[in-house]
């Protein structure tokens, strides 16, 4: 028996906490991803990963500013979930948030940074999908350059390079032969209409 909660109840979760269906959506594609990243990771605990995947965007439920994610964990941590799991969501913020981005953001003080295998590829995953459409890493980097995150952007640049050297191939290269609606369907048919 599982640690972690199974698709089926992530997606229940997701729809009980009252995540739109865009949200739950968006949350299956990038399931769909990191289950494809964590496939170059022998030593990646996968249920681990499906169930952080579906669950990064719980908070959004509640919150639509960069606070979701420390909303989502405070939401996992009152559910019971295994602390691997609530660190999965509170660090999914692009390649994560260091001290600096914490400050001027107002978060409350803590580690915001993806240091494990399976918080990096649930915060990369959660980078190649923007709302449900599977894109190359650029497409973050670029956006938060326009917004004047360079750190951030940065990150989200060495966090590609060291999961693709790891995976042995470029992780962009890799999904752009995904077809995303296709593989994200039997995900969102388990979420109420």
């Amino acid at each position: 028996m599982s640690r972690y909660p199974n698709e089926e109840q992530c997606v229940t979760l997701l729809d009980r906490s009252g995540c739109s269906k865009r949200v739950i959506v968006h949350c299956c594609t990038v399931k769909t991803v990191a289950e494809e990243i964590a496939k170059g990771f022998a030593d990646a605990d996968k249920e681990l990963i499906i169930a952080g995947a579906l669950l990064h965007d719980i908070g959004r439920a509640k919150d639509h500013t960069i606070m979701h994610a420390n909303v989502g964990a405070e939401m996992a941590e009152r559910l019971g979930m295994p602390d691997e799991l609530v660190n999965i969501i509170r660090k999914h913020t692009g390649a994560g948030l260091d001290e600096q981005d914490v400050k001027e953001m107002r978060l409350p003080r803590g580690d915001y940074i993806p240091r494990t295998i399976e918080e990096k590829i649930v915060a990369h995953a959660d980078n190649l999908v923007s709302d449900n459409r599977v894109v190359p890493h650029t497409h973050t980097v670029e956006k938060l350059r326009m917004k004047g995150h360079d750190r951030g952007a940065d990150r989200v640049e060495s966090l590609h390079k060291e999961l693709s050297d790891i995976y042995g191939k470029d992780i962009d290269g890799v999904m752009s032969s995904f077809v995303s609606s296709a593989l994200v369907d039997l995900c969102v048919s388990l979420a109420r209409e």
